[in-house]
């Protein structure tokens, strides 16, 4: 049974900085898609950030470039997300996810059907 388990949430300060973990189990994704998504309630789940390919190619939400980076050790089989100076708006419930197969090119990934797993979630909250 695959599971995602995310941590490193909690509440900051504007400015401040957190790092998400996700932890796979259940199967190796290697070099396959791991991304970050993240919703507020009442609103659609939103992309953040994917990984994916030997090289570890990245793309991330424009909303968030500059400020967070998105990374993975395939030893651990864990993606990360290093966030840097958060905002209150980035507040949301972040979700990692993953796909059970190679996919070419990182835009499409954007998209939430893709992935085939999703973890339960965890809180990020800003104050200001």
């Amino acid at each position: 049974q695959v599971q995602l388990v995310e941590s490193g949430g909690g509440l900051v300060q504007a400015g401040g900085s957190l790092r998400l973990s996700c932890a796979a189990s259940g199967r190796t994704f290697s070099t396959y898609p791991m991304g970050w998504f993240r919703q507020v309630p009442g609103q659609v789940r939103a992309f953040v950030a994917t990984i994916t390919g030997p090289a570890g190619s990245t793309y991330l939400a424009d909303s968030v470039k500059g400020r967070f980076t998105i990374s993975r050790d395939i030893a651990k089989n864990t993606v990360y997300l290093q966030m840097n100076s958060l905002k209150p708006e980035d507040t949301a419930v972040y979700y990692c996810a993953a796909r059970s197969t190679y996919y070419s090119g990182t835009y499409n990934l954007r998209v939430r059907s893709l992935y085939d797993y999703w973890g339960q979630g965890t809180q990020v909250t800003v104050s200001s």
